[in-house]
């Protein structure tokens, strides 16, 4: 996986919004041009994300789109504006393009959903976690291992930082049972999960192996939306690469999805019931201090 190149996944799903919303209102690339003075070149050029667009163009054309939606209208302003720089700059030369992108994408969701299967979700790993995963990872490439280390665990600022974003995480039993980290490792991550469950703007739910329904979604992703259900964006992990997703289609396909894990999965914890509520019905925060338990020495 090479560093980052001249068109980022932002700039690249702008320009796929701009050629959906044209294509839907039946213009051609020459025609969309005349409206704003561009040539069709130019066009193509801003639709493949290798160009910006000014705000005053993009007003004329989602005009001529016929798009009415303040809200989206805003949030597709708002990601045409970007710059792309953030924290994740400093380690432009040091981790992967999907790295770089994934947090860029991450600091402009207002809503994060993640479903993971055999790990922790990389937002919630302890430190001595993420070094387990890395401990073998990436040997058919060089990697700078401490610096995709260092990076995953600045992501997780985005839990506390302001603007709030909520999260809602699903996780399946297998990744809080493998003990490939070492039992101590494992302690220290499933108490931070319990500790970063109190957080009011996350949820943790875990899927147990007693679900009594098959799990609609085999394998992890993520649902990254910035305030416009339309723009969201699906990461999908392969084993030869990150496959990043936003059409109509495959959001609401996914958005479904982790609704329907939602409801398999046992409750989370409610930090407003008592201590005898809590030990009176089985939930995500009971299973997850029963696993704890028998992790003890």
């Amino acid at each position: 996986m090479g560093l980052r190149g001249e068109i980022s996944q932002r700039q690249r799903r702008f320009g796929e919004e701009l050629q959906r919303l044209r294509l839907a209102a039946g213009l051609s690339a020459p025609e969309a041009g005349a409206l704003v003075g561009m040539k069709s070149p130019a066009v193509s050029h801003t639709e493949a994300g290798r160009t910006g667009l000014n705000q005053e163009r993009l007003g004329i054309w989602l005009d001529a789109y016929g798009c009415e939606d303040p809200v989206y209208r805003a949030k597709l302003a708002d990601m045409g504006r970007r710059t792309g720089k953030g924290w994740w700059s400093e380690f432009a030369d040091r981790v992967p393009d999907l790295a770089l992108d994934l947090a860029e994408t991450e600091d402009s969701a207002a809503l994060i959903d993640n479903y993971e299967t055999f790990y922790v979700p990389g937002l919630l790993q302890v430190r001595a976690y993420a070094e387990a995963i890395y401990e073998d990872a990436h040997r058919d490439r060089k990697l700078d291992v401490e610096a995709e280390i260092d990076f995953r665990i600045n992501r997780q600022r985005i839990l506390t930082d302001l603007p709030r974003r909520e999260f809602r995480f699903v996780i399946h039993e297998t990744a809080l049972r493998l003990r490939f980290p070492g039992d101590a490792v494992m302690r220290a991550q499933l108490a931070h999960l319990l500790e970063v469950s109190e957080l009011p703007n996350v949820t943790i739910q875990v899927l147990p192996f007693t679900a009594l329904k098959k799990p609609p979604h085999t394998g992890q992703f993520l649902l990254l939306d910035p305030g416009a259900a339309d723009l969201s964006t699906i990461v999908v992990d392969h084993p030869s690469h990150t496959e990043y997703l936003g059409d109509r289609h495959s959001i609401e396909t996914y958005r479904r999805t982790f609704n329907k894990l939602c409801d398999l999965a046992l409750s989370p914890i409610d930090t407003g019931q008592s201590s005898l509520a809590l030990s009176s019905s089985r939930d995500s925060w009971g299973l997850i201090r029963h696993l704890l338990y028998l992790l003890q020495t």
